[in-house]
């Protein structure tokens, strides 16, 4: 347990039944062929990371209730409350309960709140209710998962993860790889409030807009990931890891960018991108955009690595003010569920 769980402490009466769930964000790396070059679409690399959380906790109620801790959780509870009328649609338990939101991950920021958000619901109201529902089943009631499957296997296992894309049937994507993140590597997460990235009807319109990705770049990234990304991780070998990284990251860049505006979303972020890999240029870094951005990432060797980095960056007078920085780590296990009737347990 870290401390991050031991903040997240429950704050009912003892006598009191309630089921709490923390689950982690990821970072999404890239698509292996967002076209469907051969007939099947999409398929992706993903980490889960600490540091970046949803938080909520779930009890009885004598009517439905609905509570949030912070401004960002309450701009959620209309869609928290339309994903328990779809469980109950689908399970047919419909006791009243009390939701409460502490705290949700930043929307539209490449950190899959809307995945993690519902995920969390559904498993604390599985939970609640004794449903042996997997976490795959859960997204698929509340429609997550129509493109990318990291963040419901990571909501299950943590990790640096590789899926092969949903299938005709609609279900979430099959889970093909699951590496342990390397614990001496860290994450500088650059974050550009200021920004949103696509998502919903309007990500849907801008992926149909875009030509086909060439079967050759969709061929290359699968290489990189297959032959540079995974193995290097697993072996913690990090000089292939980052130009496996960097290459995929470049090829789906700019096949995006005239949906997102360039490379990256953001150019306050793309231009501290920019020092990083140039800065980076003796030790390697594996630098990109997560999903949709704002998000910025840059992967190093340590966290001595990166404290420097960022020590510089700040010092040269290269970080907009408007950005947000934080070094993690990679996430090796799944979300927190706790019953008070039952000793904790990680997914």
């Amino acid at each position: 347990m870290n401390s991050a769980d031991l903040a997240f402490a429950p704050r009912h009466d003892l006598g009191i039944r309630m089921v709490s769930v923390s689950a982690p964000g990821r970072l999404h790396l890239g698509f292996l062929d967002p076209s469907g070059s051969l007939g099947r679409a999409f398929g992706s690399l993903g980490v889960v990371i600490n540091g970046f959380t949803t938080e909520l906790e779930l009890s009885a109620s004598s009517s439905d209730h609905l509570a949030a801790d912070t401004p960002a959780a309450k701009a959620e509870l209309g869609r928290a409350a339309a994903h328990l009328s779809a469980l109950r649609q689908r399970s047919g338990c419909h006791a009243p309960l009390a939701l409460r939101l502490c705290q949700v991950l930043p929307p539209h920021a490449g950190f899959g709140s809307g995945t993690q958000l519902a995920t969390a619901i559904g498993r604390a109201f599985a939970e609640w209710h004794g449903l042996d529902a997997s976490t795959a089943t859960l997204a698929h009631w509340l429609g997550r998962g129509l493109r990318s499957g990291i963040g419901i296997a990571g909501f299950d296992t943590g990790g640096l993860l590789l899926d092969g894309g949903p299938g005709a049937d609609g279900l979430p994507a099959p889970l093909l790889s699951r590496i342990p993140f390397p614990e001496d590597w860290r994450i500088i997460v650059v974050q550009d409030p200021g920004h949103r990235g696509l998502s919903g009807g309007a990500e849907k319109s801008a992926i149909a807009a875009l030509p086909p990705l060439p079967q050759t770049a969709a061929a290359d990234i699968c290489h990189q990931v297959l032959m540079r990304v995974l193995p290097g991780a697993a072996s913690e070998e990090f000089a292939p890891f980052a130009a496996g990284i960097n290459h995929m990251q470049q090829l789906l860049g700019e096949h995006f960018a005239p949906a997102q505006g360039g490379v990256f979303t953001s150019l306050a972020v793309a231009r501290l991108m920019q020092w990083f890999a140039d800065a980076s240029r003796a030790n390697g870094a594996a630098i990109g955009q997560s999903s949709w951005g704002p998000t910025g990432f840059a992967i190093v060797q340590s966290e001595t690595r990166a404290q420097l980095l960022v020590d510089a960056a700040r010092a040269g007078g290269h970080v907009d003010p408007a950005l947000e920085i934080r070094i993690v780590t990679g996430r090796n296990r799944g979300a927190v569920v706790r019953d008070r009737n039952a000793p904790p347990r990680t997914r």
